[in-house]
């Protein structure tokens, strides 16, 4: 089999080629669903794709291992002028791994970011989101802290959520070690990251804590047993499927576990009074986008200043894919040049 490093050349060779041959290789048309057009490059992968069995056939275990090796083909490179450090952090399980970015450009008045990446509590780790993480850094002109939280079955709800708000805690009270203002800091985070950082602004508004600096949502999962339309009309959509999430949920939550608490489903909260300005993001293609521009949508209804866009030609994961898909990576830079506005006060 070619090395990662060969698979990423063929696969960005590929990518490059013209839009109608990228067409006519994924049987050619245009797919257009809900009103949306996805993204050339993303067709062509998602039918790369059908012919391989689906994640949920596979233990957590394997998931990880297959879901690593197909990111290490998608995802960019780091960042020029952006520096990366382990750093250890201390959880409610014990030691917390994580990686620190920071960006030789870095304004002492940009808060440390923590954030987390995605993989419904089940897979991922400190590679999935990297790309991602020096992009935020280095446009946001702040470090960013990404965590590698306990991941589920082994850890199940609410392991990973415990030690987001550990490492939030941490980050905020240790933010002048990283040259950030001292005290503060924000959170982020997709899907499930994107769901752990929503429960952190809750959380911490119940234990009359200060509010972060920030709130970045990437098409967060933020309601574990959504029924919204889009969850039927992108229920099959390339790379998350509603089955797929069914399978994160199952490995996820507990026997007692429910989907009405708001630690796991934070749309389902009453009051959202008060909470960090946001800015969330949506994909076109993806059983989550309507619950994450239902919970753009009651911010703004409680208050809260909130950025909302919805990048209607991408689907979920696509902070991952910004060596492959030019617009994934032009959508990443966008998205970090947002969290550089909420950092200069400028949500409305």
């Amino acid at each position: 089999m070619p090395s990662p490093g060969t698979q990423r050349t063929i696969v960005r060779t590929l990518l490059s080629l013209p839009i109608p041959m990228l067409r006519l290789m994924a049987g050619g048309g245009v797919v257009y669903q809900g009103g949306r057009t996805l993204d050339p490059r993303l067709q062509y992968l998602a039918a790369q794709g059908r012919g391989a069995p689906p994640m949920t056939t596979f233990s957590p275990q394997e998931a990880r291992v297959g879901s690593a090796l197909s990111l290490a083909v998608m995802t960019g490179d780091l960042e020029p002028g952006v520096r990366v450090e382990p750093v250890e952090i201390p959880g409610p399980g014990g030691t917390i791994p994580g990686r620190l970015y920071r960006p030789e450009a870095q304004d002492p008045q940009a808060p440390l970011m923590v954030f987390g990446h995605f993989g419904g509590g089940v897979i991922g780790d400190l590679e999935t989101c990297h790309a991602f993480c020096s992009i935020l850094a280095r446009t946001a002109r702040g470090p960013v802290l990404s965590v590698d939280y306990r991941l589920a079955p082994e850890h199940r709800f609410p392991a990973g959520l415990d030690d987001m708000l550990a490492a939030y805690r941490w980050g905020r009270d240790n933010a002048e070690r990283f040259g950030a203002p001292l005290a503060q800091a924000a959170i982020g985070g997709d899907s499930m990251g994107g769901n752990f950082a929503a429960v952190v602004c809750q959380e911490l508004k119940k234990a009359g804590e200060p509010q972060p600096a920030l709130q970045l949502l990437i098409y967060p999962w933020v309601d574990v047993a959504c029924e919204s339309a889009s969850m039927t009309t992108y229920g099959d959509a390339f790379p998350l499927t509603r089955a797929t999430l069914d399978w994160f949920a199952g490995h996820y939550m507990g026997p007692g576990d429910s989907p009405a608490d708001p630690r796991l489903s934070p749309l389902r909260a009453t009051d959202l009074l008060g909470l960090a300005p946001a800015v969330v993001v949506t994909a076109g293609f993806d059983p989550l986008l309507d619950q994450g521009e239902a919970y753009a949508r009651r911010l703004k209804e409680a208050g809260v200043p909130v950025i909302y866009r919805c990048y209607d030609s991408l689907a979920h994961a696509f902070t991952a894919f910004t060596g492959a898909v030019p617009l994934a990576d032009i959508a990443c830079r966008e998205i970090a040049g947002l969290v550089r506005e909420g950092f200069e006060g400028r949500i409305a």
